[in-house]
């Protein structure tokens, strides 16, 4: 395998790019940013300094993922999604200074393992967007997104449960729920759902 920059991308040298990692046109990858193995970070996407992508994570085009966010294995990133850094955003500080980078403090949105992030949807931090859930194309996200949760709308309310497959999950009654795709089993449990293993 090998890692994949078209001339056109903008990648720091203090960078670290995964292995069959692929970094396309006009994309930005800052100074101690780490991607994992495989990721794709499409046309025009940004990645801030130290931001950290786990393995097969995909940015779609113009995302932008400003530090510090950490989105773990297997997280999509849709077409031009925002992930925000700054509780109380300025440009300059009460006296009428320009801000600098010392002058506030950076908070993160943290993705867990295969969350989907749909088109043009806002993330303001810090919130963390649980495993396996799904963001809506549009949705605004201003609180923590539990597992498996589909959350839709401004702001981002939880609509259903989801799967692994990206599917509704069908309930069974009695707090099970059923991938239609796949036949995975879940169970809700006080706003929250665990896959069943047996």
């Amino acid at each position: 395998m090998s890692i994949r920059v078209a001339d056109s991308a903008d990648v720091d040298p203090g960078a670290e790019i995964g292995d069959g990692s692929a970094v396309w046109h006009l994309a930005q990858v800052r100074e101690n940013a780490r991607l994992g193995r495989n990721c794709i970070v499409g046309r025009g996407a940004y990645v801030g300094p130290g931001v950290v992508l786990g393995d097969n994570c995909k940015l779609q085009n113009h995302a932008l993922v400003y530090e510090p966010a950490v989105l773990e294995d297997g997280v999509f990133v849709g077409p031009a999604v925002v992930f925000t850094n700054d509780h109380f955003p300025r440009a300059v500080s009460p006296e009428g200074a320009l801000k600098r980078a010392d002058d506030w403090e950076a908070v993160g949105v943290t993705c867990r393992e295969g969350a989907s992030i749909g088109a043009r949807s806002v993330c303001v931090a810090p919130v963390t967007i649980g495993r396996w859930a799904l963001v809506a194309a549009g949705a605004v996200v201003t609180r923590d997104v539990p597992d498996f949760a589909l959350v839709a709308g401004v702001p981002a309310v939880r609509k259903a449960w989801v799967g692994k497959a990206g599917e509704p999950l069908e309930d069974a009654g009695g707090g099970l729920w059923v991938c239609p795709r796949t036949g995975e089993k879940y169970r809700e449990n006080d706003e929250t759902l665990m896959e069943v293993t047996e």
